[in-house]
This record gives C-alpha cells, structure tokens and sequence, in this order.
C-alpha cells in the first residue's frame, strides 16, 4: 500500500512540474516540441516492452480494425491534449493549464453520464452545477471561457474515455499511440529539417542543452506513466482519486509564484468555487466507498 501510495504520488509530481521541463525548451515550437516528444518517446517504450516481453499483444491488435480505430482517436486526442498543453506553458498560461486538471473530474462524470449512459448521484450533479458556476465566473471576469482549461479538460476526458474502453494496458496503449504517430511526426521533423527550421539539428553541436532536452522527451513521457499504472494496480480508487490532485495543484504554484502569473482575487474566487465541487465530489465519493465497505464486512 505504502509503495503503491509512493509510486503514483510520484507520478503525479512528475507531471506537476511538466512546466518547468516545457519552459526550459521554450525556443522550440509547441508543435515541434508535440513532435519531439512522440518521435523519442515511441523507441524507449519499445525499449521497455523489449526488456519485459511484452509483445503478446501487437499482432492481436493488428488483427482487429476495430480496436486500431480506436486507438488511432486516442493517440490523436491524446496529441492535441499535449499540444495544447505545451502551447499553454510557454505562452505564460500555466494557471489556465492547471485549471483544465482542476476541471477534469467533474468532466470525467459528465461525460460517463451523456456517453455511457451513467447514472449519476445527486450530489455529483451539485458538483457539476458548482463547477459550471466557477467556469461561468471566470467567462464572466475575463470576458472569455476559459477554452484552454476546457480545451485540456475534455480532450483529457474524452481521451480517457476511449482507454476506459480499450483492451490495452497503460504501457502497451500509449506504445501503440505513439506508434501510430509516430510516421506523421517523422515527416514533420524531416520537413523542418530541410527548411532549416530544425531545432534539434540546429542547436546541435552549438554548445546548447536544446538537443538533449528534446531527447529526454522520452524518459520523461515514459517514466511518470509506469509509476502510475505500477501505482494504480495496488491502491484503491479513492486514493487514485485524491492524489490526481498534487499535478495541477503544483502546476497552479508554479505558475503563480514561479512564473508570476496574473492571479486576482476575482480570479480566485473562480478557482474556489470549482475546488469546492472538487472537494465535494471527493467527499461524496470516499463516504461512498466506507458505506459499502462497511456493508460487505
């Protein structure tokens, strides 16, 4: 359990200080840091299912065009969720990123409901209407939605969605997305490289970290993930659910007193009203979970 606690609470961290890695690789476009990402983290995945031999799994995938669909619109949700993820960092937007991690939850349960067909608690239904009301201060306040927060919570969502469904592991489902990318991101890079808008090619041998910092992409995409699905298989589901909260708690910081971010008090009110629907989500969810255990014992 201890472990267990350990290892996904570790994950979380990881992702939680994301910002830092993305902003020290801010000279790089999103898009061919999106790109990056993909192209170095699909070998040192295969490197890993190489060590473990775990390739049981790819030729029943490859037979099934149904379940390679499936994941063809993961891997493509799952890249825009990056994407936008990367753009907001280094476009001084990380409050609004760790807003959309924030929101997520409650678009988790509002999604079950219209596309699973869930039926939901009333209290999960005052959670929803309460973060509704925090987005729709903030659009008030700024004079905007929030589309970035919404834009990382539902693709995020969706995305999750369409793993929920699928047949494939954590390790296996993001080797096969990345996989199915991984020709797209090749040519990109390929294409940049003859334009001479490169990164990696150009900052190399130039004395700069950028080439190395874009091969770490890799182990940093890969890492974190492990740690979860190792995690995630020996705690339970209300403990998963709390600890979800460290990566954008610690992104909010870094972005309010790292990268001094704007911050007012109307925008925290905004910010309160959602994590009280968070909190009483989380509550309804953990005196759920007693009063079941205390039925079955």
């Amino acid at each position: 359990m201890r472990k267990g606690i350990l290892m996904a609470g570790s994950s979380y961290l990881l992702w939680g200080l994301f910002p830092l890695y993305f902003k020290s690789i801010a000279n790089v476009m999103p898009m061919e840091i999106l790109a990056n990402r993909i192209l170095w983290a699909t070998p040192f995945l295969l490197i890993i299912l190489a060590f473990r031999a775990q390739w049981n799994w790819l030729p029943n995938v490859i037979k099934q065009p149904k379940v390679l669909l499936g994941f063809v619109a993961s891997a493509l949700l799952l890249s825009c969720n990056w994407f936008i993820y990367i753009w907001a960092v280094n476009n001084g937007r990380v409050v609004d990123a760790s807003l959309g991690y924030f929101i997520n939850p409650i678009v988790n349960v509002l999604l079950g409901f219209i596309l699973l067909k869930e039926r939901l608690r009333a209290l999960q239904w005052i959670a929803i209407a309460i973060a509704a009301v925090g987005v729709a201060w903030l659009a008030l306040q700024s004079g905007h939605m929030p589309w970035i927060s919404l834009a990382l919570a539902f693709s995020f969502g969706v995305y999750g969605l369409l793993r929920k469904t699928a047949s494939l592991g954590a390790l296996e489902g993001l080797t096969l997305e990345t996989l199915i990318l991984f020709p797209l991101v090749f040519i990109y890079v390929i294409y940049l490289y003859f334009v001479g808008q490169n990164a990696f090619v150009t900052t190399l041998g130039a004395g700069e970290a950028t080439p190395w910092l874009l091969m770490a992409a890799g182990p940093i995409t890969a890492i974190p993930l492990l740690l979860f699905a190792a995690g995630a298989r020996v705690i339970p589901m209300s403990t998963l659910g709390l600890l979800q909260y460290i990566a954008p708690s610690i992104q909010l910081l870094l972005g309010v007193w790292l990268y001094q971010e704007s911050f007012n008090g109307a925008r925290l009110i905004g910010f309160i009203i959602i994590w009280s629907a968070l909190i009483l989500y989380s509550a309804e969810g953990l005196w759920r979970m007693y009063h079941q255990r205390a039925a079955a014992v």
